[in-house]
C-alpha cells in the first residue's frame, strides 16, 4: 500500500510485488476494521470485491463515505493520506493495484 503510519485491523494479502506493480487484497472482517493512517507513495487503482461503503478519514477530522460497487474500479494519485474503515455490517474487501514505476510527466 504505502508507508503505513499506524497499523490497522484490516487483513492484507500481497499477490504481486515486483519493480513495477504491487497487488494487494485488503479484507475488512467486520464493521470498524481499518487500514490505519497511511500516505500513498504511488498512484493506484482499487477494485472492490463487494458492493458496500467505506468510511474514509482524512486529515483535519474530515470524514467522507465512498460507495463501492463490486468490480467497478477507481483511480487515485499518490500523496493521499487517510484511514479506510469498513462502514458495513458485513465483511468488505478490495484489491489495490499500485503503480510502482511512475510515468514521466
Amino acid at each position: 500500500m504505502c508507508d503505513a503510519e499506524t497499523s490497522g485491523t484490516a487483513l492484507l494479502t500481497t499477490y504481486i510485488d515486483n519493480d513495477r506493480t504491487r497487488v494487494t487484497e485488503w479484507r475488512f472482517p467486520e464493521k470498524g476494521s481499518n487500514t490505519g493512517w497511511h500516505v500513498h507513495d504511488y498512484d493506484y487503482v482499487v477494485v472492490p470485491l463487494l458492493t458496500g461503503q467505506l468510511e474514509i478519514r482524512l486529515p483535519g477530522n474530515e470524514t467522507v463515505f465512498a460507495d463501492l460497487q463490486r468490480g467497478v474500479p477507481y483511480y487515485r494519485e499518490l500523496g493521499v493520506e487517510h484511514d479506510v474503515i469498513n462502514a458495513n455490517a458485513f465483511e468488505c474487501a478490495f484489491v489495490e493495484i499500485e503503480f510502482l514505476e511512475q510515468p514521466t510527466r
